[in-house]
């Protein structure tokens, strides 16, 4: 199949990922190409051109300063290259448009398009992309990435399908044991809304060193918050490559997840399974659609204290169950599986729609 890929614009779709949404939409490209697929992804200047990158602009999040007037940059470039991009569209030959991004105008503008588009959700309803779907007239395909995500959307558009994000499991190795030196890991992008400072305060009150990794994306967050809460046994290990962020990961009795926010999925939750290391996370979002008793115990969020009890009850979990659980849940071939199946449903679809219509034989009685 001939496959359009949206990305989002603010950080580069290349290694080390800035986040979450920057490793599905590689993996899924990647992963889409490797299967034979004619991909091209429609991305940022710096992303990784085995992925069949057609830039459209630079990354938008390196005019992102707090200062009023840079953001507004940010903002005009941004909807510059997306209203580019759709006015192209118009006139380029996909069988299937994915539309990954988080911007409004992938989604208002699809009427314009002959090409079956479809959107994943990948975050709850904020106020630019939920005005783009309610203002959208045109034939659309939404999917979310958990129930909990679909439900949230429901009050502003139906969700045709809910296809759970995966991992490249290679790239998150088993590890039977953690180090020899017990500790906690916390890992992802370093913002207020990840609740890093609950998982040092949490640690604090288990009582085992913590090591933290992920890119410092608000840097006012991490100087007031994070910086202060650092020492002997809280250590900042800074943005990790994959291989080096498994190796950690793997090596944790428990990884803590803290979204103060309702996290549509959790792929850290995913990755650190994956390497065998059980869970303690806040009871929010799809991180609870994850776990089960066998690899992970549920917080109440925002509770420090029933982090620390969750830190300690999940650091004696079976390692083995925690791997097996993500074999079977949280593989990425399984959700590629399940984007192709999309694809030819709708495509097929398209193409019925756009036969021309014969009119029926009547034959003439004499």
């Amino acid at each position: 199949m001939r496959i359009a890929i949206i990305a989002h614009l603010k950080f580069p779709i290349s290694e080390p990922f800035a986040g979450g949404l920057e490793m599905h939409t590689h993996m899924l490209a990647r992963s889409l190409r490797e299967r034979g697929h004619d991909v091209t992804l429609f991305a940022s200047t710096r992303s990784d051109p085995a992925l069949g990158v057609e830039a459209i602009c630079d990354e938008t999040s390196l005019l992102e300063t707090g200062i009023a007037e840079a953001n507004d940059v940010a903002f005009f470039r941004e909807h510059h290259a997306y209203l580019g991009l759709m006015t192209e569209l118009r006139s380029r030959s996909f069988d299937v448009i994915h539309n990954n991004s988080l911007h409004y105008l992938p989604v208002s503008m699809v009427e314009t398009l002959d090409t079956p588009v479809l959107t994943t959700l990948h975050t709850p309803p904020f106020c630019w992309l939920e005005s783009g779907v309610r203002l959208n007239r045109g034939p659309m395909t939404y999917v979310a990435v958990s129930q909990a995500t679909a439900d949230m959307w429901s009050h502003v558009a139906r969700t045709d399908h809910v296809i759970p994000n995966g991992i490249d499991l290679t790239h998150f190795p088993y590890q039977p044991v953690a180090t020899e030196t017990q500790y906690l890991v916390w890992y992802g992008r370093i913002v207020p809304e990840k609740g890093l400072d609950y998982a040092i305060d949490a640690a604090r009150l288990a009582g085992l060193p913590l090591r933290i990794a992920g890119p410092i994306s608000n840097q006012s967050y991490f100087d007031e918050k994070i910086a202060p809460r650092l020492g002997a046994k809280v250590e900042y290990v800074g943005h990790l490559s994959h291989r080096e962020l498994a190796r950690l990961v793997g090596g944790a009795i428990a990884a803590l997840c803290t979204p103060r926010w309702e996290e549509p999925y959790g792929l850290v939750v995913a990755e650190a399974l994956a390497c065998g290391t059980p869970v303690a996370a806040f009871q929010r979002g799809g991180v609870p659609a994850l776990l089960n008793e066998d690899c992970g115990v549920l917080a109440q969020p925002d509770d420090v204290a029933s982090l620390a009890s969750a830190a300690l009850a999940a650091s004696v979990l079976s390692r083995s169950a925690c791997r097996a659980h993500a074999e079977r849940y949280c593989d990425a071939q399984r959700m590629v599986d399940e984007y192709e199946a999309v694809y030819r449903q709708i495509a097929l679809a398209s193409v019925v729609a756009h036969e021309p219509q014969t009119a029926p034989l009547i034959a003439s009685v004499a």
